[in-house]
């Protein structure tokens, strides 16, 4: 887990100074994300469990489909609640690439729980040819390098939702490339992906979504929390204790 945090931190890292960079080349213009209300904000905020298991069944129902996780893997699942039972059973539903046997072929086998999720495509080349030209991001730190924390102002599941429940008709007049979507929440409004999600459950399969691929990213967002109350009552502590001293101190002066 140490390792898996150290390398989420750094692809953060990455993905938050390409999205910068896209942004400040990007011509200028103000798009509001909605902001949602999440479990898991603030010092007292918790991942729900079932909101989690419901976000990564629509993950492999929908998502996964075209986006990758690659820093992902099966075990993790057990992490949000699911059996060691159940992830196997998870992993099992899949066919994975492995190899070379002794013939020195790759072969196809059934995947196991310490296996990364399996991509929907070979490569990127293979990603383009399916979707137009357009590269499906990988959505492992998705929900980290969209959200404005830092420098936007809103949460990466905040963006998530939006874009998922932003497809609407574009108005009068606007010209929509060949291929494109509109999308009222997404930078220029024109999208490559289609609407992913719609009907009765698109708020709920939008928000539980957006739950788990925010605890993809930051796996120990509750911890850090913990650690971060845990610093705010030491130096809460710490100040009256010295309030305290300061004053029998210069009591005894005057």
């Amino acid at each position: 887990m140490k390792k898996r945090s150290i390398l989420l931190n750094g692809m953060a890292i990455v993905s938050a100074v390409v999205a910068v960079l896209f942004i400040a080349a990007a011509p200028h213009e103000e798009v509001h994300i909605p902001k949602e209300e999440w479990s898991f904000q603030g010092f007292f905020g918790k991942f729900k469990q079932d909101e989690l298991k419901a976000g990564f069944q629509v993950y492999k129902d929908v998502c996964s489909a075209c986006h990758s996780m690659n820093l992902m893997s099966y075990r993790n699942l057990e992490q949000i609640g699911f059996t060691a039972d159940e992830v196997k059973e998870i992993a099992a539903s899949v066919q994975v690439t492995d190899g070379p046997n002794e013939a020195g072929e790759m072969f196809e086998r059934a995947g196991k729980a310490s296996d990364a999720f399996k991509a929907p495509f070979p490569n990127e080349q293979a990603a383009r040819a399916a979707n137009n030209g357009a590269l499906p991001p990988d959505l492992s730190l998705i929900a980290r390098s969209r959200g404005g924390k830092g420098f936007l102002g809103y949460e990466g599941a905040d963006y998530i939702h939006a874009i998922l429940t932003g497809y609407v008709e574009p108005p009068a007049g606007f010209k929509l490339g060949e291929g494109m979507n509109y999308n009222e929440y997404f930078r220029g409004h024109q999208i490559a992906m289609p609407q992913p999600l719609s009907g009765d459950e698109l708020e709920k399969q939008s928000h539980d979504v957006a739950v788990f691929l925010t605890w993809a990213g930051e796996p120990n967002l509750e911890s850090r929390h913990l650690t971060g109350l845990k610093a705010v009552l030491f130096l809460v502590v710490f100040t009256l204790l010295f309030y305290a001293v300061k004053r029998k101190v210069w009591s005894k002066i005057h």
